[in-house]
């Protein structure tokens, strides 16, 4: 996550969208670079809302925009899967080295995900909170030119991004069947991707509600 006090903008790092790359290039110009933990690089809306928020409203300004990058689900989980099959992770629970594209997505759909393919949800790292709190630019992984162009203007310099971090090629074919269970059972996920616009608008999906315990 990368915060610029004077432009009033919070980079959210949404895992597999290329963060990496752009914190290398863009940190010299951050007044905040949180690179380490994970969990708090990759920190999704609710808690940059819990524990960023706060004292980025307080001691930088009220009205920052929010900016976070969203990858095509399909190449999103072929990013996870080819990153799993890293010679590092030989041998571990999380390895996908044995598996195919196929095997890694149809886990995935599961109701109960195998360590391997528990990754998340781009729509549930981009979820807005009730308050109000959400992304208000949202940019596709595969347009980096209109990303690219958003943040010079915003900026006010020009960036040159390298390639970091690249996962080994591997074969990414679905079988019709389990895609058409994916994109059912995260449809959510297709349907921010697809709403984005230029410039980085779109529709937010709505804040869900918690469930109203029974007595």
């Amino acid at each position: 996550m990368l915060v610029f006090s004077t432009a009033k903008l919070v980079f959210l790092s949404v895992p597999k969208t290329g963060s990496t790359a752009y914190q290398a290039s863009l940190v010299p110009l951050a007044a905040i670079a949180v690179t380490t933990p994970p969990e708090l690089k990759h920190a999704p809306v609710f808690r940059y809302n819990r524990f960023f928020r706060p004292m980025i409203e307080r001691f930088i300004a009220p009205d920052v925009d929010v900016l976070a990058v969203m990858r095509e689900p399909i190449s999103w989980l072929g990013s996870w899967y080819r990153y799993r099959q890293r010679p590092a992770m030989a041998g571990t629970a999380n390895s996908t080295q044995d598996l195919s594209f196929d095997d890694f997505v149809t886990a995935y759909c599961m109701g109960e995900q195998p360590g391997f393919a528990r990754v998340g949800a781009q729509s549930k790292f981009l979820e807005p909170q009730r308050n109000g709190t959400c992304v208000t630019h949202l940019f596709r992984y595969e347009d980096q030119a209109d990303l690219i162009r958003f943040l010079e203007q915003r900026l006010g310099t020009t960036i040159e991004i390298k390639h970091l971090n690249a996962s080994p090629a591997r074969d990414l074919e679905l079988s019709a069947k389990t895609e058409a269970r994916l994109r059912r059972k995260f449809s959510s996920d297709f349907a921010l991707w697809e709403g984005i616009g230029e410039n980085g608008q779109y529709a937010p999906l709505p804040a869900r509600r918690k469930p109203v315990s029974k007595t």
